[in-house]
Parts: structure tokens; C-alpha cells; sequence
């Protein structure tokens, strides 16, 4: 995490609060606001996890302190003000209180950029609807061993066509192994988002 000077931030536009924006760190979807003051910044600081001030409470409170869906922080940043806060951040849950896992859209609506976003969604669908003539619906019923065979199967199929250089197979074939990777992820309640967030943890710049 960088260095952050909580003196030199603009604490009095907001009457002694900060808006602050929560970032997944995994995949760059934008989670909640909140509101923070000194106090709040401070302890997040400190304990490395999100906590807000309630301007409806008066009161300090650490996001997922009663739900479990806290919020691990990677880093804080001010605005070039310095009136704002992004906080990126690993969420172990959904983040809204209704339940999604964003404040700002459904469960249907995947962060994840362009296409992949949009497979994502269409395999969550699939998973909840189960509807008659799905693969992802058949495969899943199959079982999670069977799930876990196939994406096993593929990444084999990818080896070997990269080992003998067989561009197109290569990419026909890893083109394969991520579907059933997201797959295998979506049955088991995760997502690219926390591959990527993982990637990012080890991720040292070299």
C-alpha cells in the first residue's frame, strides 16, 4: 500500500468528511461510496479494512462488520484535489446490502470487461435457470468431479497443441480451457475477478 499523508488531504470542503469511492482491486468494478473522516481513514489505515463514517448514525462502522463481507484493502489514493478517496479493495462478499455484488448493479451484471463480462453473465444464468438444452446446465449436473475432469481435459488439449506450436489449435483450445475455467469458478461461488485479484497479490512489477 502507498504511503498516504491524511494531512494534506482537503478535509474542509466536506465538513471534516471525504467521499470515498471502493474499487474491486481484482477487476476494477466500482463496489460502493462511502463517507470518511479522519478517524475512519485512520483506522482502515491501520486494521486494513474498509471502515466508513455513518453520517446518518454519527458513528464510525467497518463495512461487513455484521454481514462478514468486509472489505481488504490494497490501496488508498486521494483525487488530485485531494478531496475524494479511491480505495481499491478485496471484497469477501457482496458488497451491497441487497445482496449484489455491487451497489450500483445486479448480480446479472459482471465487471469484467467486454466479452468476457458478458460469458460470465450468460454462465451464472445458466447455473441458476438451468434450462433444458444448456451445455453449462448438463455439464454442472453432472457433478463438480466431472466439472473438474473437463477443465483438467482441456488444459491437457492446450499443452499439446502448444507444445508442437500449433497456433490456431492453441488457440482453439485455450479458448476451451478458459470457458470451462470460468465454469468450474462459477459453480463453486467464484469469478476471473478473484484470479485476477490473486494475480495481482503476487504481481511485484519484474
Amino acid at each position: 500500500m502507498r504511503p498516504l499523508d491524511a494531512r494534506a488531504l482537503d478535509w474542509d470542503k466536506g465538513d471534516g468528511l471525504l467521499p470515498a469511492v471502493v474499487q474491486d482491486a481484482g477487476d476494477g468494478a466500482v463496489l460502493m461510496l462511502g463517507y470518511m473522516n479522519r478517524e475512519s481513514l485512520a483506522r482502515t489505515l491501520e486494521d486494513g479494512l474498509v471502515t466508513f463514517y455513518s453520517r446518518s448514525r454519527q458513528t464510525l462502522w467497518q463495512k461487513g462488520e455484521t454481514s462478514g463481507n468486509v472489505l481488504e484493502v490494497v490501496d488508498v489514493a486521494p483525487d488530485c484535489d485531494g478531496d475524494t478517496l479511491l480505495i481499491r479493495a478485496r471484497p469477501a462478499g457482496p458488497t451491497c446490502h441487497l445482496g449484489s455484488r455491487t451497489c450500483f448493479d445486479g448480480d446479472d451484471v459482471s465487471a469484467l470487461p467486454g466479452f468476457l463480462g458478458h460469458l460470465e453473465d450468460v454462465i451464472r444464468q445458466r447455473l441458476a435457470a438451468a434450462p433444458e438444452g444448456s451445455y453449462v446446465a448438463r455439464l454442472v449436473a453432472g457433478g463438480r468431479q466431472r466439472v473438474a475432469q473437463k477443465v483438467g481435459e482441456e488444459g491437457v488439449e492446450f499443452a499439446l497443441a502448444a507444445a508442437v506450436g500449433e497456433r490456431e489449435a492453441a488457440v482453439e483450445e485455450g479458448a476451451d480451457l478458459l470457458f470451462h475455467l470460468m465454469v468450474a469458478l462459477q459453480e463453486q461461488g467464484l469469478s476471473l475477478a478473484d484470479v485476477i485479484a490473486t494475480l495481482e497479490t503476487r504481481h511485484t512489477g519484474d
